[in-house]
C-alpha cells in the first residue's frame, strides 16, 4: 500500500502548545563547588513542543493546519506564535492571555546525553473569554477540517467543556477525531473516534499494573468499556503498539528494531501520521501502523524531532533506495547542516561528476569520511557534465548517480548542482573540510578561498593512477 498525498489534508489541532529549548554543551568536569557536572554551552535553539509538535509533524508532512490553544503574552508567547507562522499555519486560534506563563521545558544536552531538564509551567484552566474565543475558532474551522487532532498536555487548555464542545461539533459535523490524553480519568474523552495513550497512562487511567501482553490486554479492554471512546491504541514504545476496536480482536502492532536516541515527542509523531492516514482514507489499522512506522523513525533522532515523506516512504516499504533519505536540495539540505552543526558534527564536503564511478572515487568517499562525521557529496547536473565533459556525456544521468551514491555507507548525503553554482553551495554549506583528488593543487580547487575564509580546510587525496571514468568510458566505447 503506498502512503497517500497529505498535501490534500487539512487538520484542526487543538491542544497544549509549548516551547521546547535545547541548550547543547560539552562536559569535561565536576563543579567543585557541588558534586555536578559542568556544562560548557556550546550552542542553544529551540523548536515547538506538545501540541505544537504536532503541528511541526504535519506540516513536516505538507498537511494544511489550523491551531487552537493558549500561550502567554510574554515574549515567549509571542515566540512560539511566530514559529507556528513560519510553518504557514493558521494560528486564529491561539489565545494569548494576559499574565499566562507560556510552557518552556529546556533540556541541557552534552555529548548528545540528557543532562537535565528545566519545566516552566502553568496547569491553571484557561479563563471563560478564552474557551468563548477558541469555541468560535472550532465552529468555524471544523466543517472545513479532514481530521481533528487533540494532544493534551494537562496544561489546563483542554477542560472538560472544551472537550464536550470539541466532540460535540467533530460528530455534528462527521468529522474524526484523535486525542492523545492525559490524566487518570479518560472518561472526558468520550466521543472520540481514538484515544492514544502510552502504556504508563494506559496503566494509571485503567488501575491495573501492565506488566506483560496479558495485563496489556486486560487495561486496553477495560479502557474501552468504561470512557465511551471507539478505540483505543496503546503505544508501548519498542513493543510496539496494541489497538483495540470494538467487537474486534485487539490486534498487536510490532516495531521493528531501531536504534533509540531520544522518545521525547514520538507520541506527537504518532498522533500526527494516524490523524492523516485517516484524513486520507486509510483504514484504522493501516493508520495504525504508519503511525508506529513514523515514531520508530523519530526516536532515532535526538531532540524532538519530525518524519519527513521521503522518510516514512523508505521506511514504509522497507525500502533499500536510500536515495529516498538522503538525496536533497540545497534548500532542504542547509537547515539539516546547521541542525548538525549545532550539535558539533563536523561537514565534510567533496564534489565531483562522479559519472561512472569507480575505485578511486571509492577511496575518495571513504577517506573523506573519516575527516568528519557528516559526509555530502555534491554531483554535476547533466547540462554540467556535458559542459565539462564533451557530447555523450553523462552516460549515467544524475538521478541514477543519485542512487548509486546513496547506496554507499560512507555517503550522508547527495545534491545535485549546477557547475555555476558551486560557489553559493559551499557559502551555503559552509563545510569543516572540502576534499578533492590531488591531481589539483589547492589553490585551483573552487571554492578554496571560501572554505579557508570560514575557517574549514581543503584536503587532497591521492588519486589511483590509471583510473578514472572518461579512459573507462572511451575504452569501453572502443569495444
Amino acid at each position: 500500500m503506498n502512503i497517500p498525498n497529505f498535501e490534500n489534508c487539512r487538520v484542526l489541532v487543538a491542544g497544549d502548545l509549548m516551547l521546547d529549548e535545547y541548550v547543547w554543551g560539552d562536559v569535561d568536569r565536576i563543579s567543585p563547588e557541588a558534586p555536578v557536572q559542568i556544562v560548557s554551552v556550546r550552542s542553544e535553539d529551540d523548536t515547538l513542543g506538545g501540541a505544537g509538535n504536532v503541528v511541526n509533524n504535519l506540516a513536516a508532512l505538507g498537511a494544511k493546519v489550523s491551531v487552537a490553544g493558549v500561550i502567554g503574552d510574554s515574549d515567549n508567547g509571542k515566540r512560539l506564535l511566530g514559529k507556528l507562522r513560519e510553518l504557514g499555519t493558521d494560528a486564529g486560534g491561539v489565545i494569548q492571555e494576559p499574565g499566562r506563563l507560556t510552557t518552556r521545558k529546556t533540556r541541557v544536552i552534552a555529548a548528545n546525553q540528557h543532562v537535565l531538564r528545566i519545566d516552566r509551567e502553568t496547569r491553571k484552566e484557561i479563563s471563560e473569554h478564552t474557551l468563548e474565543r477558541i469555541t468560535e475558532f472550532i465552529e468555524k474551522k471544523i466543517p472545513e477540517s479532514d481530521v481533528v487532532l487533540i494532544s493534551d498536555y494537562g496544561k489546563g487548555l483542554l477542560t472538560n467543556t472544551l472537550l464536550s464542545r470539541l466532540t460535540a461539533l467533530a460528530e455534528a459535523h462527521r468529522k474524526l477525531t484523535v486525542a492523545d490524553p492525559k490524566g487518570l480519568d479518560f472518561s472526558k474523552y468520550a466521543g472520540v473516534y481514538v484515544l492514544t495513550p502510552n502504556k504508563k497512562e494506559a496503566a494509571l487511567a485503567s488501575g491495573i499494573d501492565i506488566a506483560d501482553e496479558m495485563s496489556l490486554l486486560e487495561a486496553g479492554n477495560r479502557l474501552l468499556e468504561k470512557t465511551g471512546v471507539e478505540n483505543l491504541l496503546i503505544t508501548c514504545g519498542k513493543d510496539g503498539m496494541m489497538l483495540f476496536e470494538r467487537n474486534k480482536a485487539p490486534h498487536k502492532i510490532i516495531t521493528e528494531a531501531r536504534q533509540v536516541y531520544d522518545v521525547s515527542g514520538a507520541g506527537d509523531t504518532a498522533a500526527a501520521v494516524l490523524g492523516l492516514a485517516l484524513a486520507s482514507g486509510m483504514s484504522l489499522e493501516a493508520g495504525a501502523a504508519l503511525a508506529n512506522t513514523a515514531a520508530g523513525i523519530v526516536v532515532g533522532k535526538l531532540g524532538t524531532a519530525t518524519v519527513s515523506r521521503e522518510e516514512l516512504t523508505a521506511a514504509w516499504h522497507k525500502c533499500p533506495d536510500n536515495s529516498l533519505i538522503k538525496h536533497k536540495s540545497l534548500t532542504e539540505l542547509s537547515p539539516i547542516v546547521r541542525e548538525l552543526k549545532r550539535k558539533g558534527k563536523r561537514i565534510v564536503l567533496t564534489n565531483g561528476c562522479f559519472d561512472l564511478l569507480h575505485t578511486g572515487h571509492i577511496m575518495l568517499f571513504s577517506a573523506s569520511k573519516q575527516l568528519g562525521d557528516i559526509l555530502i557529496v555534491a554531483i554535476d547536473d547533466d547540462a554540467s557534465v556535458r559542459a565539462l565533459k564533451g557530447a555523450g556525456r553523462p552516460v549515467i544521468a544524475a538521478r541514477e548517480r543519485v542512487r548509486i551514491l546513496s547506496a554507499l555507507d560512507s555517503v550522508d548525503y547527495v545534491t545535485i548542482f549546477s557547475s555555476d553554482d558551486l560557489k553559493e553551495l559551499i557559502e551555503t554549506l559552509k563545510p569543516d573540510v572540502l576534499t578533492k583528488g590531488s591531481n589539483y593543487s589547492p589553490e585551483k580547487v573552487l571554492g578554496y578561498e571560501i572554505v579557508e575564509r570560514i575557517g574549514g580546510r581543503v584536503v587532497l587525496f591521492p588519486v589511483t593512477d590509471g583510473i578514472s571514468s572518461s579512459d573507462i568510458i572511451n575504452t569501453i566505447k572502443k569495444g
